[in-house]
C-alpha cells in the first residue's frame, strides 16, 4: 500500500513538472522591435512661429503574434499588456529633450526646460475594422512635474495591400506643472526675456488633425509621409511667449521610415 501511495506521488509530480514546462513565461516566444527615425519640418517649439527641419527616433516593441491593426506617428513608445482585438492597454513613455535659449533667441533670459520624459499609461479602442481611439495619460519627470494628455481618432483605409492613408483629430490638455515649465513667465524671467508676466493654470493646450500616407516597402520595412495643422488652445495661446512672439497656428510636414528586427526569448 505505501508503495502504491509513492508511485502515485512520483507520478504526479513527473505530470506537475511536465506542464510548468509546458507553459512557458509569458515574456517567451517570438518579439520585434521597430527602430527607425522622422525627419520633418516643424516650430522651433510649440508655440514658436519659425520652422526648422527636426528630427525623431522612433521605437516600438512587441511580441511576434501581435496583430496591432493601426499605428500613428503620434503614438509614443508602448507596450501593450492587454489585447483582445477591439481593446489594447499598456504603458507608453516619451522622452523630452531640453529647451533652451539655444533652441530659439526667442527663449533667452527664460529658465531652461531640461531634459526628461513622461511615462503613464494608453488605452485603444477600436469601435470597427476601420477606426481608432487612442488615449495616453503621462506623468512628468524632471522636465516638468505635470501630467499630460493626448486623445486621437483615425480612421484608417488600405488603398492597396501596401498603401494606407489615414486621418482624424487631436486634442491635447495638460495640468499647471506642465503649463509653467513651458509657457509660465515670472517676474525675474521676465526683466531678463522683456516678455510679459504669465502665471498659467491647468487646461486644455491644443486642438488639430493629422493625416498620413504609409507604405509598407517590405515586410520589415515601413515608411510614411505625414503632416499636421494644431491650434494652440487656452493656457497656452494666453502665453506672453506664444501671444508677443509666436503663434497659435502649427504645421508640421516630414517623412520617416522604421525596420521591424524579429528575435526569439527562450
Amino acid at each position: 500500500m505505501r508503495t502504491a501511495s509513492v508511485s502515485a506521488l512520483s507520478a504526479a509530480l513527473v505530470l506537475l513538472g511536465s506542464t510548468a514546462m509546458a507553459q512557458e513565461a509569458w515574456w517567451s516566444g517570438d518579439w520585434y522591435v521597430k527602430l527607425g527615425g522622422a525627419g520633418f519640418v516643424a516650430p522651433r517649439f510649440q508655440g514658436d512661429n519659425s520652422y526648422i527641419l527636426q528630427g525623431k527616433p522612433l521605437i516600438s516593441v512587441g511580441k511576434g503574434d501581435e496583430d496591432v491593426r493601426f499605428i500613428s506617428r503620434n503614438d509614443n513608445t508602448s507596450f501593450s499588456l492587454y489585447d483582445n482585438r477591439m481593446v489594447r492597454l499598456g504603458v507608453t513613455g516619451k522622452i523630452l529633450l531640453p529647451r533652451d535659449g539655444d533652441t530659439s533667441n526667442d527663449l533667452k533670459g527664460l529658465k531652461p526646460v531640461e531634459w526628461g520624459g513622461e511615462l503613464g499609461g494608453f488605452a485603444e479602442v477600436y469601435p470597427t475594422d476601420w477606426m481608432r481611439f487612442r488615449t495616453e495619460i503621462r506623468q512628468g519627470i524632471r522636465s516638468h512635474d505635470g501630467i499630460v494628455g493626448d486623445l486621437a481618432a483615425d480612421a484608417f483605409y488600405d488603398v492597396t495591400p501596401t498603401v494606407r492613408v489615414s486621418a482624424g483629430p487631436r486634442l491635447s490638455f495638460a495640468t499647471e506643472g506642465y503649463m509653467d515649465a513651458y509657457y509660465g513667465v515670472n517676474a525675474k524671467e521676465s526683466a531678463k526675456s522683456g516678455l510679459s508676466k504669465y502665471n498659467p493654470d491647468g487646461g486644455l493646450q491644443s486642438t488639430g488633425i493629422g493625416g498620413a500616407v504609409n507604405w509598407k516597402a517590405t515586410e520589415q520595412l515601413e515608411t510614411s509621409l505625414f503632416a499636421e495643422y494644431t491650434r494652440l488652445l487656452g493656457p497656452v495661446a494666453d502665453s506672453s511667449l506664444v501671444k508677443e512672439r509666436g503663434s497659435r497656428d502649427q504645421f508640421m510636414i516630414g517623412v520617416s521610415a522604421a525596420y521591424k528586427f524579429n528575435f526569439k526569448i527562450p
